[in-house]
């Protein structure tokens, strides 16, 4: 699972990384970091320009085989470019 608080990032820091592509994941039934924490921080981070690709995955706050094979094919896309 994954969050940023957004609210509390420099805006500097923010603007001179918009060229970053990022991945986000969370697990929909994260009992750890609220699911309404990931979402709003994918929010965010797009509203202040940056390229997020967001997945859910039908689990807790743990890593499914099906999480590694999207950050791979994810990965594999980024540094093609």
């Amino acid at each position: 699972s994954t969050y940023l608080p957004v609210d509390e990032a420099d805006q500097a820091v923010l603007e001179h990384n918009r060229s970053v592509p990022v991945f986000m994941a969370h697990g929909m039934q994260d009992p750890v970091v609220p699911y309404h924490w990931g979402q709003e921080s994918a929010r965010k981070l797009r509203r202040f320009g940056f390229d997020v690709e967001w997945r859910e995955y039908a689990m807790a706050h743990s890593v499914s085989v099906e999480e590694i094979q999207d950050i791979g094919a994810w990965l594999t896309r980024v540094l093609s470019r």
